[in-house]
Order: structure tokens, then C-alpha cells, then sequence
């Protein structure tokens, strides 16, 4: 089954508010297999007048930000549950982080995430971002769910 999800629905499954929210868009996701989602950069970002001022780079530490908030929407959409406050989402490894190539206002990052493995309530995930079908980044990334203390 697959679904699309607007920035409201988004809204609904993220904890993340602006400027830390990241996904405007869920093109695609398949329960328990895999997400696609989107995200505009605008030179409006609050990153980008630091990040460089004659030269905008999105810092590679937002784009596998923007990766890991997107496996939290595969998470819980494959739970059929949404955030709450007696929980939180955490983000809790990255491997092999690679970056092939800048991200600048303008871009359209689409980020690819699958599902690798989920046991015990941890979440490993595969996942890209694109920007015109040319990988910008890529990494393994580790989450899981705790209750708050």
C-alpha cells in the first residue's frame, strides 16, 4: 500500500517545528519497506547567512538530519501510531555518511529511506538524498523509540 502525506499530515507525525522541521513533503511510503520524501531549500533557511554567506551550502549534518526525520515518518507510519508525550523519538547512529556533492537554495533534495532491520524497538535504516536524481548524500542511520523519564 502505498501514501502520499502533506505538509499538514507531516505535521501530525513529527515532533519537529521550524526551523528544525525539515520534510515538506512525503511523496511515497510503503509500511515496514520504505519512504520517499521531499524538502525545498530556499535560500530563506536560517542556516544559510552563517553556512556560507557568499556561497550557500546546506550543512551535511541538516541533510542527514532531514534523513533521519524522514525514517521517523516510515517508523511511524509502519506503527500506525504518531508522536505522543509520554515518548520520544530518538536518532541514535549514523554509519558510512558520505557526501557527493553540495546542496544550495534552489535544491529539491528528495531523501530515499528503507527499513533494513527492526528488533527490539531498534530501527536501522538505508537511506539517500538526491537532488535532479544525482546522490547528494548517503548513510546508514540507527533510531529508536523511548519512553520519556
Amino acid at each position: 500500500m502505498s501514501i502520499t502525506m502533506d505538509i499538514h499530515e507531516v505535521l501530525e507525525h513529527l515532533p519537529h517545528r521550524y526551523p528544525f522541521l525539515l520534510i515538506d513533503r512525503v511523496l511515497d511510503v510503503v509500511p515496514n519497506e520504505k519512504i520517499a520524501a521531499l524538502k525545498n531549500v530556499t535560500i530563506n533557511e536560517p542556516f544559510f547567512p552563517g553556512h556560507y554567506p557568499h556561497h550557500p551550502v546546506m550543512p551535511g549534518v541538516l541533510i542527514i538530519e532531514a534523513m533521519a526525520q524522514a525514517a521517523a515518518l516510515l517508523s511511524f507510519k509502519s506503527m500506525g501510531t504518531k508522536p505522543d508525550d509520554k515518548s520520544v523519538y530518538y536518532f541514535v547512529g549514523i554509519d558510512g555518511a558520505r557526501f557527493k556533492r553540495p546542496v544550495s537554495p534552489g535544491d529539491q533534495l528528495i531523501f530515499e529511506v528503507s527499513i533494513t532491520q527492526n528488533r527490539r524497538g531498534i530501527w536501522k535504516f538505508s537511506g539517500v538524498a538526491k537532488v535532479d536524481g544525482e546522490v547528494a548524500a548517503e548513510a546508514q542511520l540507527i533510531c529508536t523509540i523511548r519512553d520519556k523519564e
